[in-house]
């Protein structure tokens, strides 16, 4: 055989294996990737073919598919869309999925591969095939109370069950009614889409697990506090310096804590004086103490830059090391580059009740096959043990301490005849190009009750309130009260 005919063998037989390989890659090992990919149009158009299964919140759905005339044979709805539109999202044929219409596609249109032999018995039965329903574990009560004391706030509220990891309530506000673009109207849906994208408030944007994250401001005191606590370098007697501004080493930066005076009386502070008041001085000065990795270290630990799914997309929140006492100084108090979800939030929160294990947040619980079969159960998982039995306990009792006392800035979170854990976070944001500073982001987070801990929960309210709050609205007001209702709505249950 010559050369040529020798090359051109070989270019046909290595083309051939190139086009085997990715025939075999999309066919077998990617394809379930693709048909759930949100932007495959042929998937979405073919589950139109299928009867929807319902997204079921205690039982009732809140998003369901029902019968049409038109080519599409079936069109989907929303129950309380706005208040469920974190959790559930939109089912779109031209514009794709988001929410657990997305994450679950495959079991609410009756494709997955656990659901094979329904649909074969289906076929062979003559049966109309349907997809299967996912119960989530959202309390309605406790969603409905978040949805209600949000109103007129741009922010989030995402509640936990400490033990399981069950999400409890996901709220993320202003929301948007996700029937606008499920509608099997094109053009409508295009107009309506156009104009949630082009509202400043960001009705898209699911605040809770996604979209801009936050500085987390005084709450990250609690991973501060814990990692000294865990690293044997404090205890709540432990005391530091009390002055009433602190210039940070190698820098020029001042720091002072939020009442602009000293923490309280005296020439000293210790921890706990320092978390009940949310002082910034002492919390910096222990944490320049320290290893600079320290607390980073610790923020990791507790789901940090670390990948989750729930099983919607997470945005990872972030806690960088810090290359010097400076800017460990200022990330201590959950400032400089420090950002968090409310969720990330919630699950600090939910370790310390739950004896210093936190679990894998979890939004599905069942899945449910169309003849009511429980074809799937999500059970409780672990997702990492940052802190001992012995360092939980004491963070509890200082956080029930910022609630339980007179001057604690948590006291309105105070539920009578329920002993509630708590921490208030007030985060700068930086100066804007008139010299002012831009309003504050308003924190909550903790849980309840202490001794059995039925609920943990995290609320975050941007822009200091907003504007009917002259956007410097106080985080000892405005976000305790919104996680005393919602903690309020599960205990009364």
């Amino acid at each position: 055989m010559n050369k040529p005919l020798k090359l051109l063998t070989r270019t046909v037989f290595g083309m051939f294996f190139v086009l085997f390989f990715a025939v075999t890659m999309i066919q077998f090992v990617s394809a379930d990737d693709l048909r759930s990919n949100a932007l495959n149009q042929r998937t979405v158009k073919n589950s139109y073919k299928v009867e929807r299964g319902s997204i079921l919140v205690d039982g009732n759905p809140v998003a369901y598919s029902t019968p049409t005339k038109d080519t599409y044979r079936f069109a989907r709805n929303y129950k309380d869309g706005e208040i469920y539109a974190p959790i559930t999202g939109y089912y779109s044929h031209s514009q794709g999925m988001t929410g657990l219409e997305s994450a679950m596609n495959q079991e609410l249109s009756g494709i997955g591969d656990s659901q094979f032999f329904t649909r074969l018995m289906r076929t062979i039965t003559g049966v109309e095939p349907q997809g299967s329903s996912v119960s989530t574990t959202i309390d309605a009560k406790a969603q409905r109370a978040a949805w209600d004391a949000m109103q007129g706030f741009e922010g989030a509220v995402v509640a936990l069950d400490p033990k399981t990891g069950k999400i409890l309530a996901m709220v993320s506000t202003p929301s948007f009614d996700p029937a606008k673009l499920s509608s099997n109207d094109d053009a409508q849906i295009i107009t309506n889409y156009h104009q949630l994208t082009a509202d400043p408030g960001k009705p898209l944007d699911n605040r809770a697990i996604a979209g801009d994250t936050y500085h987390p401001g005084s709450t990250f005191k609690l991973v501060t506090a814990a990692a000294a606590i865990e690293a044997g370098k404090a205890k709540p007697t432990s005391t530091y310096p009390n002055p009433a501004q602190l210039t940070l080493p190698q820098s020029s930066s001042v720091m002072q804590n939020a009442s602009r005076t000293t923490c309280g009386p005296g020439d000293k502070v210790s921890l706990e004086k320092a978390l009940i008041l949310s002082c910034n001085i002492p919390i910096a000065e222990m944490a320049m103490g320290m290893d600079l990795n320290t607390v980073s270290d610790m923020a990791r630990k507790f789901g940090f830059e670390q990948d989750l799914q729930i099983p919607l997309k997470v945005t990872q929140s972030a806690s960088p090391n810090p290359i010097d006492k400076a800017q460990a100084a200022s990330a201590s108090i959950g400032q400089l580059d420090v950002r968090a979800t409310p969720l990330q939030m919630a699950m600090v929160s939910a370790g310390i009740a739950n004896e210093g294990t936190v679990m894998k947040p979890q939004l599905v619980d069942e899945i449910i096959t169309p003849d009511l079969r429980v074809e799937r159960k999500f059970s409780a998982e672990e997702f990492s043990q940052p802190i001992s039995k012995a360092t939980a306990q004491t963070m509890t009792d200082m956080m029930e301490r910022v609630v339980a006392d007179a001057d604690g800035t948590g006291h309105l979170a105070a539920i009578d005849g329920v002993r509630v854990a708590g921490k208030t976070g007030t985060a700068e944001n930086g100066v804007q190009e008139n010299g002012a500073d831009r309003p504050y982001t308003l924190w909550f987070t903790g849980f309840a009750p202490v001794q059995d801990p039925k609920i943990a929960v995290a609320v975050v309210i941007a822009n200091g309130g907003g504007e009917r709050f002259g956007n410097v609205g106080s985080s000892y007001e405005l976000p305790t009260k919104v996680g005393k209702q919602v903690m309020e709505a599960v205990l009364s249950e």
